[in-house]
């Protein structure tokens, strides 16, 4: 599978939902894995933004996975307990929200010198979007506003449009892992 493919069907993972009986099939971790590998594919170096999209990817491994175990809040759990799911629920969204902003940019950085200008545009817009309408459901979910179904619906088109992009530009040569000098 092509790294910008694993990195795309991570996302479906981490983003989407298939319910049985309350268990979600798709596991959010499974997700980020395939995203770390997908990233790790495409680092040249330790510093360039594919290394810094990897280590957003790999909290989210850690983070995703403390959400996965932790229990759902209700009534009967103590009232020390509600505060620390919280968090976790905030670390889990605007992880997701920052590896995706690092992975677009890093897919971005490397589209962009390679002349396909349109394409880069087209990312950069879509992590905008994804990000900004995810923080903003964030707040709303937390009851700072109410904005009604239009921008969680929007935020959806988002994130299907980035990973359609994503699916699309797997091919390009330039986000191979074997493309162009290695940086030093």
């Amino acid at each position: 599978m092509r790294p910008v493919t694993k990195i795309a069907s991570g996302f479906v993972f981490a983003f989407g939902a298939l319910r049985f009986n309350g268990f979600d099939l798709l596991l959010n971790p499974a997700g980020w894995l395939l995203c770390v590998s997908g990233l790790s594919r495409l680092q040249r170096s330790a510093d360039d933004p594919f290394s810094r999209a990897r280590s957003s990817a790999i909290v989210m491994v850690c983070v995703s996975l403390v959400a996965m175990v932790a229990p759902d809040a209700h009534p009967g759990y103590p009232l020390m307990a509600l505060p620390v799911m919280h968090v976790i629920g905030v670390a889990d969204t605007a992880g997701a929200l920052i590896a995706v902003w690092l992975t677009a940019d890093a897919v971005i950085s490397r589209i962009r010198p390679c002349g396909d200008i349109s394409r880069a545009a087209l990312l950069d817009v879509l992590r905008w979007a994804v990000v900004s309408l995810g923080a903003l459901g964030m707040l709303a979910g937390y009851g700072y506003t109410g904005l009604g179904p239009v921008p969680l619906i929007a935020w959806f088109a988002a994130v299907v449009a980035l990973i359609v992009v994503l699916y699309r530009s797997a091919r390009l040569p330039y986000l191979s892992p074997v493309w162009g000098p290695v940086e030093s």
